[in-house]
């Protein structure tokens, strides 16, 4: 028999409106952009906004809101004073707190978004100009630029290759594909489509060199060739005894190759990729101000055109619930719209509060904060706040940064004062890039002379910083004499 039980308990579930506002919070700009534009094409019942409106301070007060015609005709915009005596710091607090005025009135343009060629179709129009280059060529090419990893190696066999033209009825030998794959790899940018690094630099030195290389050119082929390995390892002693070269020779070679590009894949990739910053900051008069950049401000509103079609009995009741459910998902995106401004309006009013003194100063007075601070002072929790910052940016008067740039751990000084991790690894990198690259200073060294700037930090940590930096070893980057 069987055994019934009752048991009651309970379980969080997202909500619908809570999945699509997580998920258009977490979009960049552009992308936001394009989803916005997707959703009112397959949506009837939604449509931009296109009431004109006065905007609203945070007084309550109407008032007659600038348009410059430019990229953010529609902006929210966060104003905060200039700190002054440490006295008026609590009369500050209450009467200078954070203004806001929203300009709901439509943008009047927009930056359209433009397709681009990814970089294996760039590279197959290249080749389909090249003489004797047909569809049987073309397909193999672009099989082969169909199994590239992420930084342009061919990472699987011929086989893999052959067995997938295979299947698509085209009857391949391995020759033929070698044939084709040589031509991809000497394409611009060269060096694509190879099995390694050695191999990638070679191919760069060959269309470099062309027919005529010069010594230098000569000797840096050499280098790679017959001694990679103690190359890569800067073991130039024994380079130099196994080679005969002069000191000067070795120097000229290195040259040649620290001209080729080891990653000529991700330049290519990245080539039309463009940052748009979700917000500009500004500090004027004493005055620090910050405008989000709201191309997404195509604000969107539920259209009232259908909401009467509903109410008719002659409509029929498949109609109606395909109108409803299309309602329903219209009213929840608006919403997710107007509570990711509000979400990214007060991060990075809290991001302006804690660090004051960057947005005035500049990167060397970057303090330390985590995340954790700003879910605090925003109410959000931490998750929203990672979804908010991930892949946002601000364009300041010192450059753009990731809006993550602004969170880091810390380190005590001498003083007893928090110092951003991101600021010692600034000391770091200035120390090494200034360093005497025939004795380059080890992490011993690095360690001890930030110790005489007053910060505390083990040689362990250093080591960790720099390997984070991506800065080889004091051994790998010392030079010849």
């Amino acid at each position: 028999m069987l055994d019934i039980k009752i048991r009651q308990s309970q379980r969080t579930q997202l909500s619908t409106q809570q999945i699509m506002t997580s998920q258009l919070l977490q979009l960049p700009l552009m992308h936001l952009e394009q989803r916005i534009y997707d959703e009112l094409q397959d949506n009837p019942m939604l449509e931009l906004d296109e009431s004109k409106s006065e905007s609203i301070d945070d007084t309550g007060v109407q008032a007659e809101a600038e348009v410059d015609g430019g990229m953010f005709d529609s902006v929210d915009r966060f104003e905060t004073d200039g700190r002054d005596q440490e006295d008026k710091k609590k009369k500050e607090e209450s009467e200078s707190l954070p203004q806001f005025t929203v300009d709901n009135r439509p943008k009047e343009s927009f930056i359209q978004a433009v397709q681009h060629d990814s970089c294996e179709e760039r590279l197959l129009k290249d080749l389909s100009l090249q003489e004797g280059i047909g569809t049987r060529e073309l397909m193999i090419a672009s099989e082969i630029l169909g199994n590239l990893d992420d930084d342009g190696y061919l990472a699987e066999e011929l086989e893999v290759v052959l067995d997938s033209l295979e299947k698509n009825d085209v009857d391949a030998d391995e020759s033929e594909v070698s044939t084709v794959l040589k031509k991809i790899q000497l394409l611009e940018p060269p060096g694509i489509a190879v099995r390694d690094l050695r191999e990638r630099l070679l191919v760069q030195l060959q269309v470099k060199s062309g027919f005529k290389p010069s010594s230098s050119e000569k000797n840096a082929g050499k280098l790679l060739r017959h001694h990679f390995s103690d190359f890569l390892n800067n073991r130039y002693e024994k380079i130099l005894k196994r080679t005969r070269m002069s000191s000067q020779d070795l120097r000229n070679a290195i040259s040649v190759i620290a001209t080729l590009d080891p990653h000529p894949f991700q330049a290519a990739v990245g080539a039309d990729e463009y940052i748009i910053p979700d917000f500009i900051v500004t500090y004027e008069n004493g005055r620090l101000s910050a405008v989000l950049n709201d191309r997404s401000n195509m604000t969107v509103h539920v259209s009232h055109a259908y909401q009467g079609v509903l109410k008719k009995k002659a409509v029929p009741a498949e109609d109606r619930k395909y109108m409803r459910q299309k309602l329903n998902r219209a009213k929840e995106f608006a919403s997710a719209i107007a509570q990711r401004r509000n979400t990214l309006i007060k991060v990075i009013e809290a991001l302006m509060t804690f660090q004051y003194d960057f947005f005035v100063s500049g990167p060397e007075k970057l303090v330390p904060l985590v995340m954790k601070d700003v879910a605090e002072k925003t109410g959000f929790d931490l998750s929203t706040i990672s979804r908010a910052v991930n892949g946002k940016y601000v364009q300041t008067r010192f450059g753009t940064f990731e809006l993550k740039y602004f969170f880091s751990g810390s380190l005590p000084t001498a003083e007893g004062e928090d110092l951003s991790t991101k600021i010692i690894k600034q000391y770091i990198k200035e120390m090494i890039d200034g360093e005497d690259q025939t004795h380059p200073f080890n992490d011993d060294k690095l360690a001890g002379m930030l110790e005489k700037k007053g910060i505390k930090i083990a040689r362990r940590t250093v080591a960790k910083y720099r390997e984070q930096m991506q800065i080889p070893v004091a051994r790998l980057r010392k030079k010849i004499c």
